[in-house]
């Protein structure tokens, strides 16, 4: 690996340039304030009491479910499907969380769309109709499933895609070099070396062994490194992009292989008391997304780097991140449902019968006549917005003000 020396500028003011990116991309609309709030969302929690919630069979959520953590994922075999893709925030919880946060993210979805408020209405119902449609044998088939437009246009995308696209997006170009500048940002001397270590030790091996078409032990070549300036929530922590390949097939000139490595750090979202989870958290992220997602769970690996736990996964052209447009109130009730289907299964999958037809039992009592959907789902969603909507002002005027 090309060795690079950190610039002075940018390394020195590295944190500072992060948080200062971290607010301004919070500041762009509601959506992207309550994608960057977790911890703001757990607050809430904390304070309005978890007596209104039902309570689900402890399992692992993604806890932190908004729009933009779900997509097209592939998983080792080339199959490709629609899935939770973020689980910075997973651990074994109460599944109702995940259906507020969800519910938060799409009814701030419809007020950035203005879409009228029977919109938002509508599509809650539509999310708990599909939430426990994932929970039947239909639900399984969520890739194919009454797809709406906006899973429609991904979908197709994430399955056209090629390692040359992924390649142009994410660094530019295919060469074996990662270019540099807005995005990439120069390795320290002990980032460079730590970086190494990674993947000369046996943490990561699980991983290597899963990229095709190699075999557990092949000798990985590390060609290129840099810091990656990615995420909103997840910014100021460790974050880099690598490429590798395999020393055994170099000559062939071989595809390289493009590698994510995220810092773990100690979730928000409050887990079930009693609940036996990892307490490395780079081992907790991966655990959790291979019980929500295995087709992205069996592409990461945990480790730890710079006396700090870090997951690393490989990225794949499917890999897409579910991007809500302008939408109808049509399309984002088909939305709400089908989102609600994605997860739904994902949650279902993790239950025995006796579980699944106990909590689909529970989101069905405490509806009313005039709104097909739980009562405490619409009162938490409405407290949620209306201190989001207040957060989210503040929060401009006090990191953004009168700057372009």
């Amino acid at each position: 690996m090309k060795k690079k020396s950190a610039n002075s500028v940018q390394f020195g003011d590295r944190s500072a340039a992060l948080n200062a990116a971290r607010n301004l991309k919070m500041a762009k609309s509601t959506r992207a304030y309550v994608r960057g709030s977790t911890v703001k969302f757990y607050e809430w929690l904390d304070s309005s009491g978890t007596s209104r919630l039902p309570e689900g069979p402890p399992i692992w959520i993604c806890g932190d479910c908004h729009v933009g953590n779900i997509g097209p994922v592939a998983d080792v075999e080339g199959n490709v499907a629609l899935e939770i893709r973020d689980f910075d925030q997973t651990v074994i919880g109460n599944p109702a969380h995940d259906l507020i946060r969800l519910g938060l993210s799409l009814a701030m979805s419809a007020r950035d769309f203005d879409l009228p408020g029977v919109a938002t209405a509508n599509m809650l119902e539509h999310l708990i109709l599909g939430y426990e449609y994932g929970f039947t044998k239909g639900g399984k088939k969520t890739t194919t499933t009454e797809q709406p437009p906006a899973v429609e246009i991904v979908m197709k995308e994430a399955l056209s895609r090629s390692w040359k696209q992924l390649a142009n997006e994410r660094i530019g170009g295919a060469n074996p070099t990662i270019p540099l500048g807005r995005r990439f940002w120069p390795l320290t001397k002990g980032e460079n070396a730590a970086i190494w270590g990674i993947f000369a030790g046996d943490d990561v091996q699980e991983l290597t062994a899963s990229l095709r078409p190699h075999g557990e032990g092949a000798p990985i070549r590390v060609l290129d490194a840099a810091y990656w300036r990615k995420g909103c929530s997840s910014l100021g922590l460790l974050r880099y992009a690598v490429l590798i390949e395999f020393e055994e097939t170099a000559a062939a000139g071989k595809a390289l292989y493009l590698l994510d490595i995220k810092e773990a750090v100690k979730t928000a979202a409050p887990r079930q008391a009693g609940a036996k989870m990892p307490r490395d958290n780079a081992m907790r992220v991966v655990h959790g997304a291979r019980q929500l997602a295995p087709a992205l769970g069996n592409r990461m690996a945990a480790t730890r780097m710079l006396d700090r736990p870090v997951f690393v996964r490989e990225l794949l052209p499917q890999d897409l991140k579910l991007e809500l447009n302008q939408l109808t109130c049509e399309d984002a009730m088909a939305t709400s449902k089908f989102l609600g289907m994605v997860v739904g299964k994902a949650h279902a999958n993790q239950m025995d019968e006796f579980e699944r037809k106990n909590w689909r039992g529970e989101l069905r009592r405490n509806r009313t006549k005039t709104l097909d959907a739980p009562s405490w789902l619409w009162s938490s969603i409405v407290d949620l917005v209306v201190s989001h909507e207040r957060a989210y002002l503040e929060h401009c005027r006090r990191f953004v003000g009168g700057k372009r």
